[in-house]
């Protein structure tokens, strides 16, 4: 499945739902939500909050269904401002191709 497809079959379940409707303000705080979904899980993987000394571990299973749930909410505020997010990627990643040459990148890398 394409990019557009998966933006139109979204704005299809929001639109069956009336949820186009909510102010992108609130989809984004809702945006902002999850990430911090993904944020705990990655503060507790690398050790910055411990589990046991404060902390609860998150589900590890419930790591893909927050990336999901993060692409989901951010396609429909892409709805929301009417952008093609196929063409738009693929433009910007050939503006990145060429503004980041992967033979020096990728040298400039293997340094560190």
């Amino acid at each position: 499945m394409h990019l557009k497809e998966i933006q139109e079959r979204i704005r299809l379940f929001n639109e069956e739902r009336g949820w186009q409707k909510f102010p992108a303000s609130q989809v984004f705080a809702h945006l902002i939500e999850e990430l911090g979904e993904i944020s705990r899980h990655i503060t507790v993987e690398e050790g910055y909050k411990l589990v046991g000394l404060g902390h609860d571990a998150p589900a590890r299973n419930d790591l893909p269904r927050e990336f999901a749930q993060v692409f989901s909410l951010f396609v429909q505020l892409a709805n929301h401002y009417d952008v093609d997010l196929e063409s738009n990627v693929l433009r910007e990643l050939d503006t990145m191709e060429n503004r980041f040459p992967a033979k020096e990148w990728s040298k400039r890398m293997k340094e560190r």
